[in-house]
């Protein structure tokens, strides 16, 4: 295992979201401390719902924190798979209603052509990044950088100065617009949240194998410039 790569386990959902709700916090505070202001990104999907939950009750400066997707389907936010809509509904109430969301999707538009609009966005709302909470596909997707994608060599390109990179998923519904591994490695804090055994044995291959576009999310986990906490239940 990389000596970055910091592994914290629970037995339910709901004692991880009690702690790493707890640690984000703690991070939030500590930028805006020091900073006056901090940036939250974070994922989609299921997984997150109970973490967003524990966290908006929370009592920190939320009218200093900008959140921001990690991707986002490019989808409407009314729509049901939106990121946006989990976001706004099970993270930004109770304390954390106060905190500004920076969205991604942009209306009348491709994903495609949105690309660099959605990167000065990043760049100008939401930038320096100070905690990233990433999630992770049993295919060894993280954000959206999928497997083997067309364009995941460019999403994975350290040298590739973009912050954002529309992808279209072979085996999953919907455009998306991804952050790079470039602006994920930017943050200060980045955490890795998964559950259950199906996801860990994922997990654990991915630390013995070198193959990133196989498993993308390999270029997290195997790299020398960030430690990642890994939370797993």
């Amino acid at each position: 295992m990389s000596d970055r790569v910091h592994l914290h386990t629970f037995e339910t959902s709901q004692n991880l979201a009690e702690v790493l709700s707890q640690k984000i916090a703690q991070d939030l505070q500590k930028a805006i401390d020091t900073n006056g202001q901090a940036s939250l990104i974070v994922s989609g999907g299921s997984t997150p719902k109970p973490l967003f939950e524990k966290l908006s009750m929370l009592k920190i400066d939320w009218e200093r924190v900008r959140i921001g997707l990690c991707d986002e389907r490019w989808v409407p936010p009314t729509h049901v798979e939106s990121n946006e809509r989990l976001v706004r509904s099970a993270l930004l109430q109770n304390e954390a209603a106060k905190a500004i969301f920076i969205g991604t999707y942009r209306e009348g538009i491709s994903a495609f052509d949105a690309e660099s609009i959605c990167s000065q966005s990043v760049e100008r709302e939401l930038l320096p990044l100070d905690v990233v909470a990433l999630g992770m596909g049993s295919d060894a997707h993280t954000a959206s950088l999928f497997p083997r994608n067309p364009r995941l060599g460019q999403g994975l390109d350290l040298s590739n100065p973009v912050l954002c990179i529309a992808i279209e998923p072979e085996h999953a519904p919907h455009m998306r617009m991804s952050l790079t591994r470039r602006a994920i490695l930017s943050a200060a804090h980045i955490y890795l949240h998964f559950e259950g055994k199906e996801k860990f044995a994922v997990y654990e291959e991915a630390l013995r194998g070198e193959d990133v576009i196989a498993m993308p999310i390999r270029s997290i986990l195997k790299q020398n410039e960030k430690n990642v906490e890994v939370y797993y239940a």
